[in-house]
């Protein structure tokens, strides 16, 4: 029995290590490798991400530390526009999510076209990027005149990202997502499709 209550306590280690670190966005500055994968288990099934620090460093870096740091497990993709994209990326707990509102990346150049099965982060705004990610269905080139640059690319299971529930489409309020987290999204929007867990895999 004393073995089995030193292994729970050891495993709850990492992740508790992981929230702490969420709570102060200035800590996560670790240096991305400069190419690596990340596992995505998810409820609609399991796709893998290949990540290039050379195409856009500081949004390789900042989506490496937030992976890493367990950010993107339980977050629901809550817009979803067929023939367009995917959207993820507002922490499901509201008083994480307040932490990185204002933990901004600088733009980078586009060196990637926006290609389907490419990810991006950014929003309109110059220098906005924070902590949402988009993944293209298909080629969306427009975006790359728009400095919308990519940092990665799904490598397997784009049948399951094109599979994701897609019936709400931009009903969810990004607002009430931040304000009240998974608490709202569940109740309101019980079909989204979310993740389990995010996995770095080198």
């Amino acid at each position: 029995m004393k073995k089995v209550w030193l292994f729970v306590v050891l495993a709850a280690v990492p992740a508790a290590y992981g929230q702490a670190n969420l709570k102060n966005p200035s800590a996560l500055k670790e240096r991305a490798p400069a190419v690596y994968k990340v596992k995505f288990d998810t409820s609609a099934g399991v796709f893998e991400m290949e990540v290039h620090a050379d195409w856009a460093s500081n949004g390789a870096d900042g989506f490496y530390n937030l992976v890493k740091n367990g950010y993107y497990d339980g977050c629901r993709f809550f817009r979803v526009v067929p023939g367009f994209m995917v959207q993820f990326g507002i922490n499901g707990d509201p008083a994480t999510q307040r932490n990185w509102v204002d933990a901004t990346i600088p733009d980078e150049p586009v060196k990637q076209g926006n290609a389907r099965g490419f990810i991006f982060a950014k929003s309109a705004a110059p220098n906005s990027r924070t902590t949402q990610v988009f993944i293209n269905f298909k080629d969306n080139s427009f975006l790359n005149r728009q400095g919308f640059s990519p940092f990665g690319r799904v490598i397997g299971g784009m049948e399951v990202v094109d599979k994701v529930y897609s019936g709400y489409g931009e009903q969810p309020e990004q607002g009430r997502i931040q304000a009240e987290g998974n608490t709202y999204l569940t109740k309101a929007f019980p079909k989204l499709d979310y993740i389990k867990k995010a996995t770095i895999e080198q």
